[in-house]
């Protein structure tokens, strides 16, 4: 009598990771009135489109998706945002930093970045437009503040996240509830590291923006990192601009953001040297982080992402 095999029903780390995450996008689709989710054009962002599409497919996203545009973005980013949000057809809300500091609802002082103004350009479009629940793609392992979160982030009246004062989540098991003027953040890939990312955007094959792979560019030490030439980015006395070989392991306002130099030009060599880096990507390469340890903390409070 030979023996007898049974099918392996388990699932990977990754379609773990999927599971989880497309439940939590269900769960918001069906607890909030009014639900947005925040997309940048960036990795993580492209990560959590693709498992909202699966999520509702083959219906369409039952909310809008929204970017917070600092007017420094990198084209090749602004880019695939578009190509994303033709190809699901979804509504695009632009919430514009330079529009906000020409209607005066944020205060441009020439010293706060463009990144920090963020946050009021943000809490103006989620205030003016009555969303209560906005989808993040923050991770744990990306900052110590992250670390503290919830899947579920709850932000009283004020926009304001008290890390002391959160909801315990249990089994999976959300509370949604709201009271008036307050909302929720929700952070699907909560679980998910930088590797768990790249994993996935190789198994599905995504498309995203080509400064993730390395490439020749036009670069100037600042801080310690190297930033991009730019008309944003005027050099300061004793900085002079190189052509080397780098790519991008985060993305965002591209006066902060700085590149590494890498020749890692497929998904394969960056899941390689990212396995063997010391630093978080937002350590490493974003200056907005870098003020001080609790600068990611400070501005969470405030109502960042």
């Amino acid at each position: 009598m030979g023996m007898q095999t049974h099918a392996d029903y388990r699932l990977s780390q990754l379609e773990e990771l999927e599971s989880e995450s497309i439940h939590v996008f269900r769960e918001v689709a069906a607890e909030f009135e009014k639900p947005v989710l925040m997309f940048s054009g960036g990795k993580d962002s492209i990560v959590m489109m693709r498992l909202a599409e699966k999520a509702f497919y083959p219906a369409k996203l039952p909310f809008p998706v929204l970017q917070v545009d600092t007017g420094f973005d990198f084209p090749e980013v602004l880019a695939t945002r578009d190509e994303w949000v033709d190809r699901l057809g979804v509504r695009l809300i632009i919430a514009s930093v330079e529009q906000a500091i020409a209607n005066r609802i944020v205060v441009d002082d020439g010293k706060t970045s463009r990144n920090r103004l963020q946050i009021g350009t943000l809490l103006h479009v989620i205030e003016e437009h009555g969303f209560t629940a906005a989808i993040g793609g923050g991770r744990r392992d990306e900052e110590k503040a992250r670390a503290k979160e919830r899947i579920y982030s709850h932000r009283d009246e004020f926009s304001q996240w008290d890390p002391k004062n959160q909801r315990p989540e249990l089994w999976n098991l959300y509370n949604a509830r709201l009271h008036p003027g307050e909302h929720m953040r929700i952070f699907p890939l909560s679980n998910w590291t930088e590797l768990d990312v790249w994993h996935y955007i190789g198994h599905e094959g995504i498309s995203i923006p080509s400064i993730y792979f390395a490439h020749q560019r036009r670069v100037f030490e600042r801080d310690g990192m190297l930033l991009s030439e730019s008309e944003h980015n005027p050099l300061q006395d004793g900085e002079t601009v190189s052509e080397r070989t780098v790519r991008f392991r985060t993305v965002g306002d591209l006066t902060l953001t700085g590149c590494i130099e890498s020749t890692a030009s497929t998904i394969d060599e960056i899941i390689d040297e990212i396995s063997v880096a010391r630093l978080t990507e937002r350590g490493a390469t974003r200056g907005d982080d870098r003020f001080s340890e609790a600068a990611m903390e400070d501005r969470k409070k405030e109502g960042y992402f």
